[in-house]
């Protein structure tokens, strides 16, 4: 069974940075897709940003410029580096992993715990 720990949340003033991890661990051949969400409450949980086993990276339109995700492949980690944070990016931050135990199973759906990161002056 593969297990997703986040780390880096927290509170932060606008314009501040912070930096969230998260890494696999369990039995882990292959990871392709990793992705970041976030939830804020009353709100839909909605993808952030996601980079593809090859490094192909996409975001979500109001976070684009400010954010940047990288991943760890030797690692199974993926980072998302969050700059000029604004009171709107409060929220429950998720990390998703596609990950495959062995070279002949298909990939499983993989999620975090949560991170809170608050941004508020």
């Amino acid at each position: 069974q593969v297990h997703l720990v986040e780390s880096g949340g927290g509170l932060v003033q606008p314009g501040g940075s912070l930096r969230l991890s998260c890494v696999a661990s369990g039995k882990i051949f292959n990871t392709y897709m990793m992705n970041w969400y976030r939830q804020a409450p009353g709100k839909q949980r909605e993808l952030v940003a996601a980079i593809t086993n090859s490094g192909h990276t996409r975001y979500e339109d109001s976070v684009k410029g400010r954010f940047t995700i990288s991943r760890d492949n030797a690692k199974n980690a993926v980072y998302l580096q969050m700059n000029n944070l604004k009171p709107e990016d409060t929220a429950v931050y998720y990390c998703y992993q596609e990950v495959a135990s062995d070279a002949d199973v298909p990939w499983v759906e993989c999620w975090g715990q949560g991170t809170q990161v608050t941004v508020s002056s």
